[in-house]
């Protein structure tokens, strides 16, 4: 056992959640440049919704404010979802969605450190399933100027067809069903890029530069990031392999939707994701598993956010089981 004295690591929530948030600005700075400064407007939306929906909350339960909003749990949340929100979500949507997310799958629950599923997941799949249209309306990379996405954002008329595009994955997916090839539909159509979505692999390089310095800030650990990475590269790998002509690639998984993001910054959440280092293994793989199934064979382009929901309901089973040994005793804490 090492002696005193002994060094301690300033360690706090504000410092973990301000490094969290500060880690995002790459792939929200690639996000604005590629898709539209649009995501900003929303940021700065759900920000405001996410402390005013906190402080009221907090104060109908009579508890300490200022502390709650300071710690940037709120904040973060908040993020989180506009940036798996469609940038051009109207105004009233992004803040449902950020509600949804602080006072129901946060604070209904006890608040932070006790909620058993993801707030930002929690609000995704409650919108996609109520508002499925206005979830649906992405605008292509490049191709909607700022002053269009701000008047959609603040109440604009909603006919916008000829404006949007499907994403990467709602266009694979359609083709697939469709009966064309990976290789054919990859080929036509705007939506695709060099990787995957068409300016979506400078956000995934975006989203990748921040987890990286996460773990070399030691805000997270290496077991989730690299399960979920390594488990959708290896199950789309497998079968791109054994049938190409039907599945995509490992990089067009890697490079489209919210890969980067959920790998990094999504199933690496403390509070609702398992604790132990297999259990971490097992979590984030069974998030990566449901999200590859549901992208290839579900109704839904992208299915990270329900892997996640559904992996938060076994995280108390994968951590019961895999309690790491206990000094001195044969097997694991039981």
């Amino acid at each position: 056992m090492i002696h005193s004295p002994y060094i301690r690591k300033p360690a706090s929530v504000q410092r973990v959640m301000g490094l969290v948030l500060l880690a995002l600005l790459p792939g929200i700075a690639a996000y604005a440049h590629t898709v539209g400064a649009g995501i900003l407007v929303n940021l700065g939306i759900a920000t405001c919704t996410a402390l005013a929906a906190e402080a009221l909350v907090l104060a109908l339960r009579k508890r300490p404010v200022a502390i709650a909003l300071s710690d940037l749990s709120a904040v973060l949340s908040a993020w989180l979802v506009v940036l798996c929100f469609p940038p051009i979500a109207p105004w009233w949507l992004t803040m449902l969605g950020v509600t949804v997310a602080i006072v129901i799958a946060k604070q209904l629950y006890g608040g932070l450190g006790q909620n058993p599923f993801n707030p930002a997941m929690v609000a995704y799949c409650a919108m996609i399933v109520a508002y499925p249209a206005l979830m649906s309306q992405w605008p292509p990379a490049g191709g909607m100027d700022f002053g269009t996405q701000l008047g959609l954002i603040l109440g604009g008329a909603r006919d916008i067809d000829g404006l949007t595009g499907a994403t990467a994955l709602d266009a694979l997916r359609t083709g697939l069903h469709a009966g064309a090839g990976p290789v054919d539909v990859l080929r036509q159509g705007p939506a695709f890029g060099f990787l995957g979505g068409s300016g979506w692999e400078w956000i995934a390089l975006g989203y990748l530069a921040g987890g990286l310095f996460l773990l070399a800030a030691r805000v997270i650990t290496w077991h989730m990031p690299a399960a979920f990475i390594a488990t959708l590269s290896l199950v789309s790998g497998l079968f791109w392999l054994v049938d190409p002509a039907r599945f995509a690639s490992p990089l067009f998984h890697l490079a489209s939707g919210g890969a980067m993001l959920a790998a990094f910054f999504i199933v690496t959440d403390p509070v609702s994701g398992a604790t132990t280092p297999r259990g971490k293994l097992i979590f984030a793989a069974g998030v990566a598993l449901v999200a590859w199934t549901i992208r290839n064979f579900g109704a839904y382009p992208e299915g990270i956010a329900f892997g996640v929901l559904l992996m938060n309901l076994c995280v108390p089973l994968i951590d019961m089981k895999t309690q790491p040994r206990v000094f001195g005793h044969r097997g694991g804490l039981r």
